[in-house]
């Protein structure tokens, strides 16, 4: 039986969105393995929309779900519409949409929360003892997903690493080609473009990221 999984995506765009090369690379990855995946996306509106060409906001407003359906080719669907029991595992790539529409990290760090919907299904997951993925800045949710002492990293960013171990994690320095994994929690991480330079470093610790969490997959049988 294929592994089922369950990818959360948070818009479409590094800046304001999820990271495209990271979610496209997840989605690849787990297709050469051989994974059923389906993704999702809350169906909210987006903190603000970024011109990627110039970094500037613009005046305008998105809807997360609509947005992360460019990544999925259309084959996105509302994340409250997410069941644990339907999946094996869950993997959240990062972008700041990880922490402007996921969570509010990027805007209150330590005192930051996670959106509702994403927060009840990683907690299901969690409590099913499913393995979660989260790559890049998306480890700023293992905290408030698992609980004080979860084991992450987002690379070796001192003040990132400072933030989330003020909210409970235990941040692990981490090159851009490993990942961490918290063996407890079933958590892996790894630091993708948060050190990445190129979309191949990226894919390196993705992949391993991808294949790990597949192995840890336990089969009803």
């Amino acid at each position: 039986m294929n592994k089922k999984v369950a990818v959360i995506l948070s818009g479409c765009g590094v800046y304001d969105g999820a990271e495209i090369h990271e979610s496209v690379i997840t989605l690849l990855r787990l297709d050469q393995r051989g994974a059923q995946v389906q993704c999702f996306a809350p169906n909210i509106v987006q903190h603000h929309v970024v011109n990627h060409l110039t970094g500037e906001d613009m005046p305008e407003s998105r809807n997360v779900l609509t947005e992360s359906a460019r990544i999925a080719r259309g084959q996105v669907t509302d994340v409250r519409q997410l069941r644990a029991a339907d999946f094996d595992a869950l993997i959240v790539p990062g972008g700041f949409g990880a922490a402007k529409n996921l969570s509010d990290f990027a805007v209150n760090g330590a005192d930051s929360s996670v959106q509702p919907d994403v927060l009840a299904v990683a907690k299901d997951f969690a409590a099913a003892g499913k393995p979660i993925g989260l790559i890049c800045i998306a480890p700023n949710m293992a905290a408030k997903i698992f609980g004080e002492g979860v084991v992450c990293t987002i690379g070796n960013d001192a003040e990132t690493a400072a933030t989330l171990e003020k909210m409970g994690a235990r941040h692990v320095e981490c090159a851009v080609g490993d990942i961490v994994e918290d063996e407890t929690h079933k958590l892996v991480s790894t630091p993708a473009y948060m050190l990445a330079e190129s979309i191949s470093e990226a894919a390196s610790g993705i992949n391993k990221l991808v294949d790990r969490i597949l192995e840890m997959t336990v089969q009803p049988g």
